[in-house]
């Protein structure tokens, strides 16, 4: 299901997840894990949920297997960039980073400014002012970022 340099990378981030190192994340381990990423103000309600999602104790196979299971159905690289293309009607894999924040801010669902500002933090305008969209597309249908 997945290539091995993904598994390598599922391996690395549940050795960072597995806090107290016993090859299993429990409770303690997903609390001390959201303590590390700032938000301490996870509940025990929400900790037992994310538990549930799996009747077994969560050792690597389990969490690849939970991991698969997620990523099941998520679109073909294709298809999501069939969607920014909209945007992109000249096929330049780019967007300018203006319209890119309006569309986002007045359709459908739409995003709160901090919402926008937060994609643009994680995804970059480039120094023209353009999304380059190609590449959060690849990771998110590979896991990873393309090797140039």
């Amino acid at each position: 299901m997945f290539e091995q340099n993904q598994i390598q990378e599922f391996k690395e981030a549940f050795t960072i997840m597995d806090q107290n190192r016993d090859s299993i994340i429990d409770k303690s381990d997903l609390w001390d894990t959201f303590a590390a990423l700032g938000r301490l103000s996870v509940g025990n309600d929400e900790l037992d949920e994310m538990l549930k999602e799996s009747s077994d104790p969560i050792n690597f196979t389990v969490f690849l297997t939970m991991f698969g299971e997620k990523l099941k159905g998520t679109d073909p690289e294709e298809s999501i960039l069939n969607a920014f293309k909209v945007f992109d009607p000249e096929a330049t894999g780019v967007m300018g980073g203006g319209g890119v924040r309006d569309h986002l801010m007045s359709q459908a669902d739409k995003f709160t400014e901090a919402e926008v500002n937060q994609m643009l933090t994680n995804l970059p305008l480039d120094v023209a002012g353009n999304l380059d969209y190609k590449s959060p597309c690849y990771v998110i249908t590979h896991g990873e970022d393309k090797e140039e």
